[in-house]
């Protein structure tokens, strides 16, 4: 069970409760022993997503709270919100919007892959792809934001591209073979199929916004827009925690040149991605680039993720 106050949470364990977890203790790493309630301070306005840990450390949902998070992946995290909290709604659609499901051999994976495509009616003038692209699809519904910012002259006609992993964690993390796939395969598949376009953009999140900044890093020529939500700047080649790595990516782009790049970033207020993602955006800053930096009084979860969809598009493919 939960109490909300102005800006607090009291959170009252249930009996097999050992711990508390949740963007406020980078979930895993950080868990909060409870006994009995315990009052947090969130910033005003706060979204919050928590779960409890049993004593082997089994992740459970609050028996007190129907409130599911939106959550693609895991079934147990419940959300609060706190007094003053606005969702953002973005734009619908006046029409259905159609999704294409494709399906190529890949040869960097030597394996079957699969990536769904949306097309508006009107010319496209930019293609964006998307990792993790089924909760994009799905939980996010970016096809639906991109469609109703379209008929409302927000946007220009943008294509999307929902690229899905098998084992994002791989994949992300600075792989050549994703990036062959990405580059040799996915792209000239939609191209080839749908036409070519001015531009090319990348967005992600999390661990894919790690890979849309480290792709346009490596490849200016191809890809001019980016677009991360909490993106995992804790990261390193030689790595491989992404808690406590090193935050490499940005040093590799604060020593090379300023390239032709334009940059949508957000992130939670409550979430230990936080501090990386200022520094990053600092970063671009310094340099130079065209960007878009914004905070959410949330965690990293799709509440924040879905609430920054149609300002990106609109920074990034705005008439």
């Amino acid at each position: 069970m939960v109490e909300v106050h102005h800006r607090s949470v009291t959170f009252h364990p249930p009996a097999r409760a050992r711990f508390l977890v949740g963007d406020f203790t980078d979930w895993d790493k950080r868990p909060i022993p409870i006994k009995g309630p315990l009052t947090l301070e969130f910033p005003p306005g706060a979204y919050i997503e928590y779960a409890f840990l049993d004593e082997d450390r089994a992740p459970f949902p609050d028996p007190d709270n129907p409130h599911k998070a939106q959550n693609p992946w895991w079934s147990y995290p419940r959300a609060v919100e706190l007094p003053g909290f606005h969702y953002a709604s973005p734009p619908q659609p006046s029409r259905p919007v159609e999704v294409h499901r494709h399906r190529l051999e890949s040869k960097a994976f030597g394996a079957p892959r699969r990536y769904y495509v949306y097309n508006p009616q009107e010319p496209a003038q930019a293609t964006l792809y998307v990792h993790d692209g089924v909760a994009y699809y799905r939980t996010a519904r970016l096809a639906e934001v991109a469609q109703g910012l379209l008929e409302q002259g927000q946007i220009t006609p943008v294509r999307i591209v929902f690229v899905e992993p098998e084992d994002r964690r791989r994949e992300y993390w600075f792989s050549h073979a994703y990036e062959q796939h990405l580059l040799n395969e996915v792209i000239p598949a939609v191209e080839a199929h749908y036409g070519p376009t001015p531009e090319r953009g990348l967005l992600g999140a999390s661990l894919g916004g790690l890979v849309s900044s480290w792709l346009a890093l490596r490849h200016p020529e191809l890809f001019q827009k980016v677009a991360t939500q909490s993106a995992c700047l804790t990261a390193s080649p030689e790595g491989g925690d992404s808690y406590t790595d090193p935050e490499w990516l940005t040093e590799q782009y604060q020593a090379a040149e300023t390239l032709p790049l334009r940059f949508y970033c957000e992130t939670g207020q409550i979430e230990w991605l936080l501090a990386p993602n200022r520094r990053f955006a600092a970063m671009l800053a310094d340099k130079g680039y065209p960007h878009l930096y914004q905070e959410r009084p949330s965690g990293h979860n799709w509440m924040t993720w879905r609430q920054g969809l149609a300002p990106a598009l609109v920074y990034l493919f705005g008439k």
